[in-house]
């Protein structure tokens, strides 16, 4: 497994971080191997292949599960078989992206990185494809061995799901929590419901939380603190989009 663009950490014999440093984004997915079968959490921003890394690392069937359904979550989408995604983000990806393809490579370079020789930004396309499965909130993912439980946290997007592992008490939480500027800001987001996905997430009290993008070491204090952010912009009637940027230390919101 020779590819200087991925960096694969591995806090368990059967769990892998596979991360994007190199990129402004630092997006992390996970693959997590059961006894039948494997989960990959999200694939990143599709600026090299994801399933080269996966091959490498397992020989059992991939099933992609999709935290949300932004750009650079599902960038590897079309490396595998069968994916899943809420239900309520299906038609994002059969129909009609939110971001016009031209927007979505403005992002992708608006900051300087070292991307691969050999990747192009001419030929960088969205994902198209319609899910062999979708999600819904209480689900649980049998991977033989372990298992995973979808908690629909709509508010970043309307299909956000985090993957909770109860045996391990391991959260995954894609954007709902991360180190770093939690937006709430665009379009089809929503601050109130954004609020009310962190206070569900929190109430699991997770004992470690592995965030979409950024730093890996999120404390387990997390969650109560954004849950506080919230209601303090909400008691000061500032929960609506377009109120602006709030700092709160180690993470902002972006409203």
């Amino acid at each position: 497994m020779n590819d200087s663009w991925f960096t694969v950490e591995s806090p368990e014999p059967d769990t892998f971080i596979i991360s994007e440093y190199q990129h402004w984004e630092e997006t992390h997915c996970y693959l997590l191997c059961g006894t039948k079968q494997a989960v990959l959490i999200d694939t990143g921003l599709g600026v090299r292949s994801i399933r080269n890394i996966t091959d490498a690392l397992t020989s059992l069937p991939v099933l992609v599960v999709t935290t949300h359904a932004h750009w650079d979550h599902i960038g590897g989408h079309a490396l595998y078989s069968s994916f899943a995604v809420h239900e309520a983000e299906r038609n994002w990806l059969t129909d009609r992206f939110p971001l016009p393809l031209q927007a979505v490579k403005q992002n992708l370079l608006r900051k300087p990185c070292s991307l691969p020789d050999d990747f192009s930004i001419d030929s960088y396309s969205l994902f198209r494809g319609e899910p062999q499965m979708l999600l819904h909130d209480g689900d649980c993912l049998d991977l033989g061995g372990r298992s995973l439980s979808v908690l629909h946290t709509p508010g970043h997007s309307p299909g956000h799901c985090c993957f909770y592992e109860p045996a391990r008490d391991v959260l995954y939480s894609g954007d709902l929590l991360y180190l770093g500027c939690l937006d709430a800001w665009y379009p089809t987001t929503d601050p109130t419901a954004f609020h009310r996905s962190v206070r569900k997430a929190g109430a699991l009290h997770p004992h470690t939380i592995r965030p979409g993008h950024h730093s890996l070491s999120v404390p387990s204090d997390f969650p109560q603190r954004v849950d506080d952010a919230f209601l303090s912009l909400s008691l000061a009637g500032k929960l609506r989009q377009g109120a602006g940027i709030f700092d709160f230390g180690d993470f902002s919101l972006h409203i």
